[in-house]
């Protein structure tokens, strides 16, 4: 009788070694693993931005404050919902700082990156909303390398399996932060069998969701931060199921882990806005800039030279933006004409105190408003008005299309 094998025919590996010396200095692979997510995050982002009107060089504005505030925010999160760690019986308040030995929480990191991104926002004149879009699908991206840091940690892997992808885990040392306990022989002490490798699901359906947000932002236009909210429903349904694997130290609520209850929420939270929020594309044009050259009256734009416009640097940067229609974003970038500005909508200010004072309050103004020598319509059309005068005149733009 031929037994069968006690070690299993295929397995991932896990690195032994999270930690490497660079002379005093230790280089931690779950620091370079965030770091390269966040330059992940940051070109995907500048990409979409200047895609949508922002001025380049936008996203290192907004990273200086979104990337501190994130990490921050990831902390607290984890100190807050792991607090025995630091403040228990045995805990080490001081610990909390620690953040190269692994403890963030991604709910916290985008808690934390949304008000420094806001606030950067601010600044520059850029609506929140095209920021959260344009980020949408580099931030799973971000989070699909960052999860490689867990890896080399081995840490939040799942349940026991026989499945050919199982993972090695090794037992780390702790006296020796970053890496594995060794025997006698000096060699890497591995935990018994296999286990899920939820990084590695977490990393791939990461990458699904900003794929998804890609192809659905492209077909559906989506504006408003619905992009974004997207992102968030695709992110948290991954992370129940995945969560529900996990088999790491975790508080529990009605026997359930905190975090498979926050993804839950966070899930009806972001379907809600999806839902209920309407409305286009939002593309912006800067202001306080020179306007960009008109092209020559025959209207040829191939003369018009826009590689030296946005080839050059820019030396002043732009005051804010202005928020337009993607025909007339479209125009600006192929003219460089800058549209009007828009006239109050009905039913503004104006309209509610017309509506307020009474049909012959109204008619009142209206006829103090009149010039001296009579309607317009009675004057007659002016001869030295060209079409696109009047049409700028008396016409209004056609209504926004629902995206």
């Amino acid at each position: 009788m031929t037994l069968a094998p006690m070690t299993p025919l295929a397995a991932l590996p896990s690195p032994s070694t999270a930690v490497w010396q660079l002379g005093p200095v230790p280089i931690r692979a779950y620091a370079l693993c965030i770091i390269v997510g966040i330059v992940v995050a940051c070109v995907v982002t500048e990409y979409r931005l200047r895609r949508r009107g922002v001025a380049p060089g936008a996203v290192l504005d907004i990273a200086v404050w979104a990337v501190p505030a994130g990490i921050i925010g990831a902390r607290i999160y984890h100190v807050i919902t792991s607090p025995e760690k630091y403040f228990g019986a045995d805990g080490q308040p001081l610990k909390a700082f620690a953040i190269w030995e692994g403890g963030l929480g991604i709910w916290g990191a985008v808690a934390g990156g949304a008000v420094g991104a806001w606030f950067a926002a601010r600044q520059l004149g850029i609506p929140f909303a095209v920021v959260a879009d344009a980020l949408a699908p580099g931030l799973p991206l971000a989070q699909a390398v960052g999860r490689f840091g867990n890896w080399f940690n081995n840490e939040l892997f799942g349940g026991r399996t026989s499945l050919p992808w199982g993972l090695q885990v090794h037992v780390m040392d702790p006296d020796n932060p970053g890496h594995a306990l060794r025997d006698d022989a000096g060699k890497p002490v591995l935990e018994p069998g296999l286990y899920h490798p939820t990084f590695l699901y977490e990393a791939l359906w990461n990458i699904g969701v900003a794929a998804l947000v890609l192809v659905l932002d492209r077909k559906l236009r989506l504006g408003r931060g619905r992009a974004f909210a997207l992102y968030v429903m695709g992110y948290t349904a991954g992370r129940f199921w995945i969560e529900l694997m996990r088999t790491d130290e975790a508080n529990h609520i009605l026997g359930v882990r905190l975090n498979v209850w926050t993804a839950a929420l966070v899930f009806l939270g972001a379907l809600v806005y999806f839902l209920r929020v309407r409305g286009p594309r939002e593309y912006l044009i800067p202001v306080g800039e020179p306007a960009a050259p008109v092209p020559p009256a025959g209207g040829d734009v191939s003369q018009v030279d826009l590689s030296a416009r946005e080839a050059g640097a820019r030396p002043v940067a732009p005051e804010g933006y202005r928020v337009v229609t993607e025909e007339q974003f479209r125009t600006y970038r192929e003219t460089g004409e800058v549209p009007a500005e828009e006239p109050a909508a009905s039913g503004g200010a104006d309209a509610d105190e017309a509506a307020e004072a009474g049909p012959e309050e109204a008619a009142t103004d209206a006829a103090e408003r009149e010039p001296a020598d009579g309607p317009a319509d009675e004057a007659g059309p002016d001869p030295d008005r060209t079409d696109d005068d009047r049409a700028g005149a008396g016409g209004a733009r056609p209504a926004d299309r629902d995206s």
